[in-house]
């Protein structure tokens, strides 16, 4: 089944094949991909439509010399089987295999880590940079989807690369057709004109030849007007105004022409960018005629395509909100919804099928959804911003000095807060409690099932500013009944005691604290001595008459799924420093290192987040005190 992809152990292997026989080989690529990824779930979709670009690159390229920097990542899997990582591929996302997205530390053919989009230009521009000022001949390659380059990070790195002259291709993979969806004679005949080597000597020979001067500038300009022109139904015009030399588009499944493109475009100079054209999840029919679904399609038949749905009595969290925000338009017609192109990850697809006017996916795009979200709020909206813990982290100034300092009324929902399993480090929202409570204006509340996070939604109609920050983990609820329950406006800065006790009391905040409860309420069974048990619900205002109340035990306990250093343990901390009589505080959350790829599960155990953790600690505690 696999009769040449088995031979290959490096790249060097694959330049060794016959054009026919790499055919072959992407063919293979893709079965071996599909069956693994059917039981090993991961980004399937986007690797698909790349398979024929990663042989291509490896192919032309003197990897690892020549550096390939991946945007993102989820392109990135073909490149990871045939760079010596075939077997360890089918444990990829498990604690004992590798990580869903390039990573330095795996293997020297990752040139540059990713996890989060629009970052390839600017790194790959740094190693073309480092190249020339070493004076090495080492090619330095960005390959980045057409998603990714919305993201203000890219047109940053276009803007100073194109500038810098420097030596540096990016490969703009176009897998949604957003630019253009003409790939006809006309472009490849300027594709094969303006690559070719014959065509490129004559022209350097002729600037050479001119030297520097007004005419040479005049010429040159007239050139490139006149490509311009030619090619701006393409968006080649686009990119030529940052200063680079644009081909394309291609067709990106087809490995003959890319390769030959690619030979081309090795030998050029300065900044280049190849337009190609893929099709997500190509070479697997069920990918293909689904591709929102099979980006990330979970476990399924590889024979059928029929996905296995986990099965669950409780909702997850996505989808309480998605209905939640979709109610409470319904209700107010100011309420808005903003997304930075996480509309069916985060739920609120279902507010964009009720209310279309009223929901706004604006791309990747962090910083912008954060600052949109201002201008909303300012001008009398009430907008509801969703965005990914882990990726708020790149709109960090614009909640600073576009919400919090203008005290604007935005409520920010992170999604995915906390552990998140098998995306691993780059995907965590651990940071997000320990970094905004720092920030004068601030409110940060974390919910404990799904009702409170309903009614967290609903006190956020009525904010007086902001911003407004509900944190919630990936996956599943409590199971608790929230869609028959009336709404209640939450208290800011207050939390509720969910059991009495004596010596020991457990401070936690979000779903981790039912955790708490349950370890509590099993030491009261086994030991007939319970430690008291409080959801603190907010940590920024933080309830300081339940803080004041700790005070009067021997020991405090905080529980939290964010950093201990700066998060619930640090405010704690805070507040009783100084006191004689303070309590023993232990913390339990997460270290100060980063958490690689697991199961969500396995995580929260590692980390001490788990009942049975919580419940040993209780145990050493109450003895000891």
């Amino acid at each position: 089944m696999y009769e040449l992809l088995n031979k290959v152990n490096s790249p060097d292997d694959v330049r060794k094949m016959s054009p026919e026989e790499r055919v072959q080989l992407c063919a293979e690529i893709r079965r071996y991909m599909v069956e693994c990824c059917a039981v090993n779930p991961g980004h399937l979709g986007s690797s698909l439509g790349a398979v024929e670009l990663i042989v291509a690159l490896h192919t032309v390229f003197d990897t690892p010399k020549d550096k390939i920097v991946f945007d993102v990542g989820h392109q990135a899997y073909a490149h990871k089987i045939i760079t010596g990582r075939r077997e360890a591929f089918k444990k990829n996302r498990t604690r004992e295999g590798l990580s869903g997205f390039p990573r330095r530390e795996e293997s020297p053919y990752d040139a540059f880590g990713a996890g989060h989009s629009s970052t390839s230009i600017s790194a790959a521009l740094g190693f073309a940079e480092a190249a020339r000022l070493t004076g090495s001949k080492d090619k330095a390659v960005a390959v980045i989807g057409d998603g990714a380059l919305t993201g203000g990070l890219a047109l940053e790195g276009l803007n100073n690369a194109g500038s810098s002259k420097a030596d540096i291709l990016v490969i703009l993979n176009d897998n949604n057709i957003s630019i253009d969806d003409n790939i006809g004679g006309l472009h490849n005949y300027l594709l094969q004109f303006t690559t070719n080597p014959v065509y490129n000597k004559i022209k350097n020979k002729v600037w050479t030849t001119m030297g520097e001067g007004k005419a040479r500038e005049w010429l040159q300009k007239k050139v490139i007007d006149t490509k311009s022109s030619l090619v701006r139904g393409s968006g080649g015009a686009l990119f030529e105004s940052f200063g680079f030399r644009y081909f394309g588009p291609i067709d990106g499944n087809d490995l003959g022409q890319l390769t030959t493109t690619l030979e081309r475009l090795k030998d050029l100079h300065g900044p280049r960018l190849l337009h190609i054209h893929t099709r997500k999840g190509c070479g697997y029919a069920p990918a293909e005629a689904d591709p929102t679904t099979w980006h990330a399609p979970g476990k399924f038949d590889p024979a059928t395509g029929e996905r296995i749905k986990t099965v669950s009595v409780a909702d997850r969290y996505q989808d309480v909100f998605g209905e939640v925000i979709t109610d409470l338009a319904a209700r107010d017609p100011k309420v808005v919804g903003v997304t930075p192109a996480m509309a069916s990850g985060c739920g609120m697809i279902k507010l964009e099928k009720a209310f279309p006017e009223r929901f706004f996916d604006v791309g990747i795009e962090e910083g912008h959804a954060v600052t949109f979200s201002a201008g909303l709020a300012a001008a009398g909206m009430k907008p509801y911003c969703n965005i990914y813990s882990a990726f708020s982290q790149r709109a960090y100034d614009n909640i600073i000095h576009d919400i919090a300092l203008q005290n604007l009324p935005v409520v920010l929902c992170f999604d995915r807060a906390g552990l998140v399993g098998e995306d691993g480090a780059t995907h965590h929202g651990c940071l997000d409690m320990a970094a905004y409570r720092s920030v004068p204006g601030v409110t940060i509340a974390a919910p404990r099932n799904e009702l409170e996070l309903k009614n967290l939604m609903f006190t956020g109609l009525n904010i007086k500013g902001g911003p407004f920050i509900i944190r919630y983990p990936r996956g599943y609820g409590e199971g608790v009944e929230w869609r028959k329950a009336m709404y209640k406006a939450m208290p800011m800065g207050r939390g509720e005691k969910l059991m009495d006790g004596k010596r020991v009391v457990i401070l936690g905040i979000g779903p981790v604290v039912n955790r708490a409860l349950a370890a509590a309420k099993r030491h009261k069974a086994d030991f007939w001595e319970a430690p008291a048990v409080y959801d603190m619900r907010f940590l920024k205002p933080i309830d300081s008459a339940i803080l004041e109340d700790a005070g009067r035990f021997r020991a405090i306990i905080t529980v939290e799924d964010g950093t201990m250093k700066g998060g619930l343990f640090g405010a704690v901390s805070e507040f009783f420093a100084g006191r004689q009589d303070a309590p023993i505080i232990k913390g339990i959350g997460i270290p100060d290192r980063y958490i690689h790829q697991d199961t969500q599960k396995a995580q929260l155990a590692d980390c001490g987040l788990d009942e049975e953790s919580i419940y040993e600690l209780l145990v050493t505690m109450m003895k000891n005190l």
